[in-house]
Formats: structure tokens, C-alpha cells, sequence
């Protein structure tokens, strides 16, 4: 009976265990892994905003660089935004609006919101039968390449705009027609790069034929802009 009490005794004097170790709390510092695609995978809830802010118009300057040399086919899909695309809407339409004054009947372009309308409006039409034809595409990533494909044409119409600035002559009016063509075509090809592949081989015309339709419309507004 003694041994039992002595065994009961050391069990309870013998020190409670410790628990050791560092508490990590997700997120207290900036950490980067990678990927199963290999894109790093970035922990910005303790980053500065500047550091955020300059990492987010890096992105953009990127995928107006991959529209103006398209080559890459995934940046574009796989980090999609619609920054770029809000910027050159914005852009374009604020050149593009008429003015409401009597005095001014030789500026007869359209409304800031007509060309937003047209813009989101086309894009998410051509969206949507693209969608319609089996495309393996989702809609934001969609209207984020058709956005920033405007870049050609939003470069055509700032040498337009240029071109305004002197006398109205024949050989001026065929400069900017061929400045809006070159736009127009680069812009047209630059989106079928980027959503060629997403649609069935037999299909593609079907889906090409709305987004030829929505960049001319578009270059037609540049070109008629006077």
C-alpha cells in the first residue's frame, strides 16, 4: 500500500510538460512560393500599398506590351484584369465625345457614354457567342483581351488626333485611313491570337466575325472623328 501511495505521490509532484515552440500567424510576413504553373504565388496582407499599387500597373504595362507584340498567349488568360480596359475606354471616349455647342457642327463625334456603351456593351456580346460556340474561356477573361486589344486602335486614333491638327487635305484624309486600317488590323489580330485557341477548330470563323464587327465599328468612330 506504501509503493502505491509513493507511485501516487510522484505522479502528482512531477512537473506539468511545457509546450515549446513559435507561434506563426499567416501572413505576418511577405512570403513568395511558386506555383503549379510556375507563377509565383505572392502573401500581400502585410505588403505596402505602394509596393502593391507599382506591382499592379507593372502587370498592366506587361499585357499592353504582349497586345503590341503578341507572342505570349496565357499572360493575358491567366492574370486577367480590367484596369487596361477601363484606362483606354476612358481614354478613347473622352477624345472621341462631340460637342454639344452650336458653334462646333464640324465635331460631330459621339457621346462619352455611347463609346462606353459600345465598348462593354460589343465586348460582352462577343463574349457571350463566343461562349455560345463551346468556347473554354471565361467571360472576364474574354472582355480583358478584347479591352486590351483596343490599344492599336487607341494608338491610331492619338496619331489622328495629330494629323486634325492641320488643314483638312485628301492626302491627310488617306493617312488616316491608313493609320485606322493598320490599327484596325492589328487589334483584330491580336485578339484572334489570344482567343483563337479557346474555340473549336470548326467554329473559329463563327467567333472571329463578331470581334472583326466590334473593332471596325470602333475604328470607324477614329476614322469619322473629325
Amino acid at each position: 500500500m506504501d509503493s502505491k501511495l509513493d507511485m501516487f505521490e510522484d505522479v502528482n509532484t512531477s512537473p506539468a510538460p511545457s509546450l515549446e515552440g513559435e507561434m506563426s500567424i499567416p501572413g505576418k510576413r511577405m512570403t513568395t512560393t511558386t506555383s503549379p504553373g510556375g507563377v509565383p504565388d505572392y502573401n500581400t496582407l502585410d505588403e505596402p500599398i505602394r509596393e502593391t499599387v507599382l506591382r499592379d500597373i507593372r502587370a498592366v504595362g506587361v499585357k499592353f506590351y504582349h497586345v503590341l507584340y503578341p507572342k505570349e498567349k496565357s499572360s493575358l488568360l491567366r492574370d486577367w484584369d480590367l484596369w487596361g480596359p477601363l484606362v483606354l475606354c476612358t481614354f478613347m471616349a473622352t477624345i472621341l465625345q462631340g460637342s454639344s455647342s452650336a458653334d462646333s457642327m464640324a465635331d460631330n463625334g459621339p457621346e462619352f457614354a455611347q463609346v462606353f456603351v459600345i465598348v462593354w456593351i460589343g465586348a460582352a456580346i462577343v463574349t457571350l457567342n463566343s461562349k455560345l460556340l463551346g468556347g473554354n474561356i471565361s467571360f472576364f477573361q474574354s472582355v480583358c483581351v478584347l479591352g486590351y486589344c483596343l490599344t492599336p486602335v487607341a494608338i491610331s486614333l492619338i496619331v489622328c488626333r495629330v494629323i486634325l491638327l492641320a488643314a483638312h487635305t485628301t492626302f491627310l484624309f488617306f493617312l488616316r485611313f491608313v493609320t485606322t486600317t493598320m490599327g484596325f488590323a492589328w487589334a483584330t489580330y491580336a485578339s484572334f491570337v489570344f482567343l483563337g485557341q479557346s474555340q473549336p477548330p470548326h467554329r473559329k470563323p463563327l467567333a472571329v466575325y463578331p470581334i472583326f464587327l466590334f473593332f471596325f465599328i470602333i475604328s470607324w468612330l477614329v476614322l469619322s472623328h473629325n
